[in-house]
């Protein structure tokens, strides 16, 4: 398909040489000039690779992987992760408006020359011609300069120190009459403007860069508060991918236990002594176990890949990540009025809402001191010099001191109403009433979250422990099962739901644990003190590229120069996988010591004598058997 963009809708528009009549755009490949090298393509369940070299990663590891590679900060999201959006450039950028608000009260330094030249006609009386008059002109030329600093203070005042220098010089034409040609105006002045009202005060003044550092501290703490989330998140991907390990084990088990019920069921049917219908049904249980291996193959995929996002690795490096840090089992308790009042003074963002509530509060200031009538006070004080050549040729000046001038007066200016001026007032009064409301708003939310937080803490321990009883009972179940079954006095479905239970209360027990460690990070992060407690601290880098006084030093590798410190060890590290905490074992197939039941195909020795009839539909009907085994065979093996 081809797509004609236009430009122009008539075609008599007229042509104009600065106007773009065409589209123009870049070729894409012109445009992409950042590329990374590309790795391994990502193992899924149909990769024979699957397996893969497995390396141990100890929680700890994790999250100082995830640190170092924190130049964009990651967020869980779901089974995957994206940027949030905040990078550690930001609170270094934010520094930069401080600057911006001092630069303010630097003093000035102004200085102006300039060449002029002017021919100004006069007429004058015509020698020859009493009664007549001619036109001429007088050419002047000269120069101004002028130097002088300036400054404004904190309390808005404006100082002025200047030096002026004028210079004349008559060109062509007569001097004019008792002049001095050349001659030079110098001058030296002194001012000063203070406002009284509107402008007047060091805290009207000093606002902008109070609110400048309040933006900075608030940069530093939504940073903060990303790396939390940071944290949280590589927490929260880890336990998830211990849960999803311990879960495919326990599908691989019941796949065992599914394969041996099938595998025995069918040779009971050959052997004459069982049904097809148990036969079917074992076969069934059998496929749908794998259905669910593939599931579990899956999720342990889905989760080693959000982790490996997250903590910044490249989706495929050969290598599987495999939790060597086993969740803890200790139950904690918590004191309820310690925890609100840590998370009402650390939480990052409550911190930002007060930042923003006092930048507010700045601003009010301004509002305040700029509804008032313009009232300035003025003074100037100026020192006068001429010194030139007279007509005799003779030099002559006067001292500066001779000829002075001086200025002492107000200005006075007001817009009736000050309707504007008032209005923003206003707005700035009603802001201050909204950020206390937020603040409100997000205490109440606070206490709610860690309430939740807690009531989801006790809840997954309690889950985990009712699992864990559940799974020991449903591991007893199918040894009885199995046992009956043996002795023919049960049936092939109760065994195969004993199977389907054990597995299922054992994946449930480990999600209930790994969600019980999830909650207890997601508390740390509610009171404000995961980093802390994780011992993480920020420090400084500074960026010497560029400062106040000029470029002095080679851009440095910002903030690469600066790597995360490993820290004290928080998390135990088994060097072995971290599901084997939930004690895993093989699903039972018989009691301890119990030999199983071998059906034996039949021999025709040992077979009663048929007759021939007998024997052909015998044959025939083993035939019918074995070929339904054989196809069973190849639809859940192959």
């Amino acid at each position: 398909m081809l797509v004609i963009a236009s430009a122009c809708s008539p075609v008599t528009a007229q042509l104009h040489v600065d106007e773009e009549h065409r589209i123009r755009w870049h070729e894409e490949g012109e445009l992409s000039r950042f590329q990374r090298g590309i790795g391994p393509a990502p193992v899924t369940v149909a990769s024979e690779e699957a397996k893969g070299v497995e390396r141990f990663l100890p929680l700890d590891e994790a999250i100082s992987i995830a640190l170092q590679h924190s130049e964009v900060i990651r967020v869980l999201t779901g089974v995957s992760a994206s940027s949030s959006g905040q990078t550690i450039y930001d609170t270094a950028i934010a520094t930069t408006p401080i600057d911006q608000a001092v630069a303010r009260f630097d003093p000035v330094f102004s200085a102006n020359s300039s060449f002029r030249h002017t021919e100004t006609p006069f007429s004058t009386t015509d020698p020859g011609d009493p009664l007549g008059a001619l036109i001429t002109d007088r050419g002047v030329g000269g120069t101004d300069a002028s130097a002088g600093f300036s400054k404004t203070n904190r309390f808005g005042g404006i100082a002025d120190a200047r030096a002026v220098d004028r210079w004349n010089n008559s060109l062509h034409g007569p001097p004019g009459s008792g002049t001095l040609d050349p001659a030079h105006n110098i001058a030296m002045e002194l001012s000063y403007t203070q406002p009284l009202l509107a402008g007047f005060g060091r805290s009207a003044n000093e606002a902008p860069i109070v609110i400048a550092r309040l933006q900075q501290d608030q940069s530093y703490f939504q940073f903060k508060n990303g790396m939390q989330e940071l944290v949280r998140g590589v927490i929260n991907a880890y336990w998830s991918l211990v849960q999803a390990r311990t879960e495919l084990w326990a599908r691989e088990k019941q796949v065992d236990a599914t394969r041996e019920a099938y595998e025995y069921q069918a040779a009971r049917l050959r052997t004459g002594r069982g049904k097809k219908s148990d036969e079917a049904q074992a076969a069934s249980a059998y496929a749908d176990a794998k259905a669910s291996v593939v599931s579990a193959q899956a999720s342990v995929l889905q989760r080693e890949a959000a982790l490996r996002n997250l903590i910044g690795l490249p989706p495929e490096d050969g290598n599987r990540l495999v939790p060597s840090t086993p969740p803890t089992r200790d139950q904690l308790e918590f004191r309820w009025n310690e925890l609100v009042e840590t998370a009402q003074q650390l939480r990052p963002d409550l911190i930002e809402l007060n930042l923003i509530l006092m930048a507010d509060t700045q601003r009010l200031i301004q509002r305040n001191n700029s509804a008032q009538p313009n009232f300035d006070a003025v003074a100037l004080h100026r020192w006068n010099g001429l010194s030139g050549t007279m007509q005799n040729g003779s030099n002559l000046s006067s001292s500066m001191d001779d000829h002075t001038d001086w200025t002492l007066g107000v200005t006075f200016s007001v817009p009736m109403g000050l309707r504007q001026a008032r209005a923003q007032l206003r707005t700035q009064e009603l802001l201050i009433a909204k950020d206390r409301a937020n603040i409100q708003q997000s205490l109440h939310q606070i206490e709610h979250s860690m309430a939740t937080s807690i009531r989801n803490i006790d809840q997954q321990y309690a889950l985990y422990l009712a699992f864990k009883e559940a799974r020991a009972a449903a591991r007893e179940n199918l040894l009885a099962q199995i046992s009956d079954a043996r002795q023919g006095r049960a049936i092939l479905l109760n065994v195969l739901q004993a199977i389907s239970s054990l597995g299922n209360s054992t994946a449930a027990e480990a999600q209930a644990l790994t969600l019980y460690n999830i909650e207890l990070a997601n508390l740390e992060f509610q009171t404000g003190t995961i980093l802390e407690t994780h011992g993480i601290r920020f420090v400084e880098e500074q960026y010497t590229s560029m400062s106040a006084w000029g470029r002095h030093f080679e851009d440095d590798c910002y903030p690469r120069s600066l790597s995360p410190q490993k820290d004290g060890v928080r998390y135990e590290d088994s060097n072995e996988e971290a599901e084997k905490v939930f004690n895993l074992e093989d699903f039972p197939t018989r009691r301890s010591g119990e030999e199983p039941e071998k059906p034996e195909l039949p021999k025709a020795p040992d077979i009663d004598p048929l007759t021939p009839y007998e024997q052909e539909q015998s044959a025939k009907e083993k035939k019918g058997r074995m070929f339904r085994w054989i196809s069973l065979e190849r639809v859940f093996r192959n």
